[in-house]
């Protein structure tokens, strides 16, 4: 089934010109916000008729006006406003005005103050379109407004942070000023402004190809499988247990191992400069990786049961990582790994090759996503928390 297409600018245009011609605006206020010429929008309201190539008329219906939503209780309605008028014409005190609508002092003062026309008179026709333009008169974006907040947010997004985590991170730098907090959703408006100068690196997704049947690569021996694994390592309770896989490049002719530790969600992303990743260099990047962390640290590590691990007895007699097998097409059961996996692909995409990034770009790739916050550590960043965990160790 086809998708629907996309509606174009000038529906969008046509559409929220009528909607502010229901909500009491004339045609040369409703053009000014709109930002379309007076003239157009009188062909808009009344309609047009325009000759085609063939030379035979056509006409253009008005444009349909959207009768406007009922205000909220908590403004002053049109009849709030003619009793306004009249009782300031009799002499009446504001507090008096406002014990007669039920309405608080300072509401009826303001009133009076903001919606007088330039005389000084209040006329409830003036009153009630003046707040009617006020109301719906678009506000400015904090982030463009603000050269140092914007700086701040476009750094963090260029790190592929993720609005959330730049919320929160605006909550914790800019401490104590309120203006330069902005919630999640005021972030995602402001990448997708046009008139914003903030944008975010494309992320490029691809669905995975669902696997027919029983995929048979040939078994690997002597596998320890999952269920066999010790209770702390399923409640994340202690650090140093470990999930990895690898993530391949076009036509599997590449690949860039990944582990991930369960507690601290701390990433390590492990070289392969051949054009295959072969069963002897996996063995010895994970033993490397594993061989430089202190004992204890390196107490399990889970993998699926790709034939890349065929060496891993030898892995468990060099580090003395015990390693366990998930059940076949069970990638849940490496969820932290698989996520982790997912971030990746925004700087190593399928479908390229990655044995051309070197080890000092995955060192820093690395470090970029370790220095993000995650909110399922409770906006700790995975980086601190190994960090502790090393100190501990």
């Amino acid at each position: 089934m086809r998708g629907r297409r996309r509606r174009g600018v000038q529906v969008e245009k046509q559409e929220l010109y009528g909607r502010l011609l229901a909500q009491g605006l004339n045609n040369s206020e409703a053009c000014r916000q709109v930002g379309i010429n007076r003239k157009t929008g009188n062909r808009w309201r009344y309609g047009r008729r325009v000759l085609n190539t063939a030379g035979e008329a056509v006409h253009y219906p008005p444009v349909k006006i959207t009768p406007a939503k009922p205000r909220s209780p908590r403004y002053l309605s049109e009849d709030e406003r003619i009793v306004i008028a009249d009782l300031l014409g009799t002499g009446r005190t504001i507090r008096v005005i406002a014990r007669e609508l039920g309405r608080s002092p300072s509401t009826v003062s303001r009133e009076v103050r903001r919606n007088s026309d330039p005389h000084g008179r209040y006329r409830p026709e003036h009153a009630e379109h003046a707040a009617r333009a006020r109301a719906h008169r678009p506000r400015g974006r904090r982030v463009a407004a603000d050269a140092e907040l914007r700086e701040f947010v476009a750094g963090l997004l260029g790190k592929r942070w993720s609005p959330e985590q730049v919320a929160h991170e605006l909550k914790v730098s800019f401490a104590g000023q309120p203006t330069r907090c902005l919630c999640t959703e005021s972030i995602y408006q402001a990448i997708y402004d046009p008139g914003v100068d903030l944008t975010r690196p494309a992320r490029r997704r691809r669905r995975r190809r669902r696997l027919l049947g029983v995929q048979r690569r040939g078994r690997l021996t002597a596998m320890t499988m999952i269920d066999q694994r010790r209770a702390e390592v399923e409640d994340r309770v202690q650090a140093g247990h470990w999930e990895g896989d690898l993530i391949m490049g076009t036509a599997n002719q590449s690949a860039i191992g990944t582990l991930v530790e369960r507690t601290t969600r701390f990433l390590i992303l492990l070289h392969m400069p051949e054009r295959v990743a072969t069963a002897a260099r996996v063995r010895e990047t994970i033993s490397s990786a594993f061989g430089r962390l202190p004992v204890g640290l390196a107490r399990t590590l889970t993998w699926d049961q790709g034939k890349e691990l065929a060496l891993h007895q030898q892995i468990t007699a060099a580090t003395g990582t015990n390693v366990f097998f998930c059940d076949a097409h069970s990638p849940w059961q490496r969820g932290s790994n698989e996520n982790t996996n997912g971030l990746l692909r925004d700087y190593f995409p399928k479908g390229t090759d990655l044995s051309v990034h070197s080890a000092d770009e995955l060192a820093r790739i690395a470090v970029e996503v370790n220095e993000r916050p995650r909110k399922t550590l409770g906006w700790n960043r995975p980086a601190d928390l190994f960090n502790s965990a090393l100190a501990a160790a």
